[in-house]
This record gives C-alpha cells, sequence and structure tokens, in this order.
C-alpha cells in the first residue's frame, strides 16, 4: 500500500523553488544540502551502543516518548551491566529479525527494572495532542500514517504506534501477559513485519552498524535460531553513549520532520526524478521514507 503525498506539497514547492537555479534532483542530494539549522541533535540518553567481541558496533536510538518503561528498563540494564557476560545474538531469520541477549539463561534483574511493563505497544492519542505529519491517504494496517516527533508513525482516531520497518528494534516477549522487560531485544532485517504492531513494544531504530545484525549467518533451527552454541555472535558490551569517554562517544543528529528539506525529501522519494527513473512511483510506504539521520560533525 502507498499514499499519495499531499500535506508536504506547499512545503515542499517553496523548498523547490529556492534551488531553482540548481535543482536537487534526489532525496540524497536533498539531505546532504539541508542546512545545519534543520537537523536536530540526538540525546546521547537515548543512544544504546553494542559493542561486538569480534569486533563492530550497533547504535541504536531509543524512543522514550513511545515506550518510557521498556527504555527505562533497557537503560537500567545496560548501566547494571546486565548484558555484560553472556549476552550474543542467537537467532537470525532469514527476512524477519535478528535477537539478541541472554538467551533464556536465568540472571537476576537489577534493582529498579520493571519485571512486568505496561505492554506499550501504542500510544492512546489525547485530545487536543500532536498531530502527526500525515501521509495522505490509507495505510494497509492503520487508517493513517505520518510522523511524529521525528518518528514514523501508523495511527487512528484513538491511539498510534511505531511501525515494525526495516532496522526498527522490539522487545522480544512470551505470550500475555508477558510483555517483554528489554532484557531480550530483536531487530527487523527484512521486509517489513506490519502484522507485529500493536502486538509488541517498539523502543527504537537502529542509526548506525546495522550491517552487523543483518548480514549475520541465518540460524538453520526453528525461527533462524543457532541450535550450536558455538554459532552464537558474542556481545562485548552494551552501554549508552552518554556514558562512554568523549573521545569514544558517537553523536548523531536527524532533520528535523518540519524542515523545508524533509518536505522535499518526502516528495522526491515518492517522485524520483533521477536519471535512472522512467516513471516516478507518485507515492511512498511509510517504511521506505525513513527519516534522514547522520553522524554529528564535531
Amino acid at each position: 500500500m502507498v499514499w499519495i503525498l499531499a500535506s508536504f506539497a506547499t512545503a515542499a514547492s517553496a523548498a523547490m523553488s529556492q534551488d531553482a537555479a540548481k535543482p536537487l534532483q534526489t532525496p540524497a542530494e536533498v539531505v546532504a544540502a539541508a542546512p545545519a539549522s534543520e537537523w536536530r541533535a540526538i540525546d546521547p540518553q537515548d543512544l544504546l551502543v553494542i559493542d561486538f567481541s569480534g569486533g563492530g558496533r550497533t547504535v541504536i536510538q531509543l524512543a522514550p516518548a513511545f515506550a518510557p518503561v521498556h527504555v527505562a528498563n533497557i537503560k537500567a540494564l545496560a548501566r547494571a551491566g546486565y548484558w555484560a557476560t553472556g549476552a550474543a545474538i542467537y537467532r537470525v531469520q532469514d527476512n524477519y529479525v535478528t535477537q539478541w541477549g541472554l538467551n533464556e539463561t536465568e540472571r537476576a534483574l537489577p534493582p529498579g527494572v520493571v519485571k512486568l511493563p505496561p505492554h506499550e505497544y501504542w500510544l492512546d492519542r489525547q485530545p487536543g495532542g500532536a498531530a502527526p505529519l500525515a501521509l495522505k491517504g490509507a495505510d494497509a494496517y492503520t487508517p493513517a500514517a505520518g510522523f511524529l516527533g521525528n518518528w514514523p508513525v501508523a495511527y487512528d482516531a484513538k491511539a498510534l504506534s511505531i511501525p515494525h520497518c526495516y532496522g526498527y528494534v522490539g522487545v522480544a516477549r512470551d505470550l500475555a501477559p508477558d510483555t517483554g522487560t528489554g532484557g531480550e531485544l530483536y531487530a527487523v532485517i527484512g521486509h517489513a513485519p506490519r502484522q507485529l504492531d500493536r502486538n509488541i513494544a517498539i523502543v527504537g531504530r537502529v542509526v548506525a552498524g546495522m550491517e552487523h545484525l543483518s548480514a549475520r549467518p541465518r540460524g538453520q533451527g526453528a525461527l533462524g535460531i543457532y541450535e550450536n552454541r558455538a554459532s552464537d555472535i558474542p556481545i562485548a558490551s552494551v552501554r549508552l553513549a552518554a556514558d562512554l569517554p568523549a573521545a569514544d562517544r558517537p553523536a548523531f543528529e536527524m532533520l528535523d520532520q518540519a524542515s523545508p528539506s524533509f518536505a522535499r525529501y518526502l516528495h522526491l522519494r515518492a517522485n524520483r526524478k533521477d536519471a535512472f527513473y522512467e516513471r516516478p512511483a507518485g507515492g511512498v510506504d511509510i517504511c521506505n521514507a525513513p527519516i534522514p539521520v547522520r553522524k554529528k560533525a564535531p
């Protein structure tokens, strides 16, 4: 299902007129040309940094506004060293998810971690609350989709949730009433499994090092679980960027969804004008219009 872009047309037209002398033709060109004033720094308190024993680093931007209790749990687990020993990637299911954690190892939860958080699978919309920046048309899974707080959202009149897009991170759980503590996490590595929306808590998105999750050998066991524990991919550490030494602290920023550059970026995601494309699609899926994120200049 795609959406025809409408609400961005005016802003996109204004942005395009400014560049009439040298029009930007691709989404990548628009993002590269976006002025510094249109970028928003990501709080280092919201960056989860995973270092793997065999090398490589993955950085996840957490979403406390959408899953506050689960995110607080994840931060507490990281700061308590919960994943410091024995944690690993133990499941890689092709075109689905990569999952990591302790894989059912019994370990006491650190103080302050909520064992049974509220589900946080969606947010109830409050009267007078902020309205998402909408893509026109119905989503395949909800009546509407768009952006809120620089995150993609799928929503109706009563509730909204972050969709299961590529690179987004959720909390693994057992059957209800279990909601997952945040000790076992997964990232989407294939076609967006949107049927999981509003059934699992989404807590963030990968902003760097996705290859260390998506390019792993696929598990041959049920659900992509590695049958031989020797195949597990050990994790050396899981920390918050704010707790790292300044020299080792990753820093990122995201393009503001309210900016003219973001409006034009979305317009061109739906209407490609570069030489390769013979026919623009005229629409864009919410999972095919990711919020641009880049490393922050020192």
